[in-house]
């Protein structure tokens, strides 16, 4: 749910969504399509009205018989999908007193940790964060939950937002607060953009002082030879789609037989620390970018499926 200018930047922003949730999908070897609803606002809403637009885009999503299954994204909440609910039974991501899993972002969030780890494995030879200065870019649902862990885990934290109330839980962290242009060109060991997307082009990256960008948001790239330009600069950018995929993994949990577990959903969203390491197997083999080995990954997987 987000305010767009137009209906066609909402119609390109769903289309680049979808493509990402089904690479991501098929990389972490779902049993899963990939597919992403998206509501336009149309300017300042008020409660009831938000609650009209749910009510609408369940109906919407009631209306394709289960082709679709929902769950919360940017601009939504899991009491805004017990709204949908109201209209539709294909709705995930609901609270563990009603049979689901919850919000998905710490499970996001968990998955960007474990990816992470990954590339600073890769890059710098080990993947522990303590002591590593991390910038993390967005301090929404799962940004905050990623700064978190970071800190838990003992990494010199750089956070910002364009909200500047989240300042408050950069505080209770103990991070260093910057404006977002300034946090791109922070001397750092990792990048994690956890906003929207597009924040890598062709102005960004130069601007760069990292050797690693890891983060939750989704399309990263402002376009795909971006992905080589920050490749010729010699910054290992973990795939997005590969990196956040916690998310859905434990959304697949949800819909298995038998019921949600979280210890399986624990292990699995884990697992996403292992998937990158084979992206950056097969990049190194193929002497290609990760994000060309991820999309090579993700439509063999695709075809295998067929």
């Amino acid at each position: 749910m987000w305010r767009y200018d137009d209906t066609r930047a909402a119609m390109r922003d769903a289309l680049r969504l979808s493509r990402a949730m089904t690479y991501k999908s098929a990389v972490a070897g779902l049993p899963l399509g990939g597919g992403k609803g998206v509501i336009m606002l149309p300017g300042p809403v008020d409660a009831r009205r938000r609650k009209a637009a749910l009510r609408d885009f369940g109906d919407t999503v009631d209306e394709l018989n289960g082709k679709y299954v929902t769950a919360e994204d940017v601009g939504t909440s899991a009491k805004d999908m017990e709204t949908i609910a109201q209209q539709t039974k294909h709705v995930t991501g609901l609270s563990r007193r009603r049979g689901g899993s919850g919000d998905p972002s710490p499970w996001t969030a968990l998955g960007v940790d474990a990816a992470i780890r990954a590339s600073l494995e890769r890059k710098l030879g080990s993947g522990d964060p303590k002591g590593r200065t991390v910038v993390v870019s967005g301090m929404g649902h799962v940004g905050a939950a990623l700064a978190k862990l970071l800190a838990r885990a003992g990494a010199e934290l750089v956070v910002t937002d364009i909200d500047r109330s989240k300042k408050q839980l950069a505080d209770q962290l103990g991070a260093r607060w910057v404006t977002p242009a300034r946090a791109l060109t922070l001397s750092a060991d990792v990048f994690a953009p956890c906003a929207l997307g597009g924040v890598l082009d062709h102005e960004s990256v130069p601007a760069l002082q990292v050797p690693i960008v890891a983060g939750a948001a989704n399309n990263q790239l402002a376009d795909d030879p971006v992905a080589d330009l920050l490749a010729e600069r010699g910054i290992l950018w973990a795939p997005d789609f590969v990196a956040n995929a916690g998310g859905i993994i434990n959304i697949s949990v949800e819909l298995a037989r038998g019921g949600y577990d979280p210890d399986r959903a624990r292990r699995k969203v884990e697992g996403v620390g292992d998937t990158m390491r084979e992206v950056y197997d097969l990049a190194q083999s193929e002497g290609d970018t990760p994000f060309s080995a991820a999309l090579a990954l993700a439509h063999r997987r695709v075809d295998e499926a067929h």
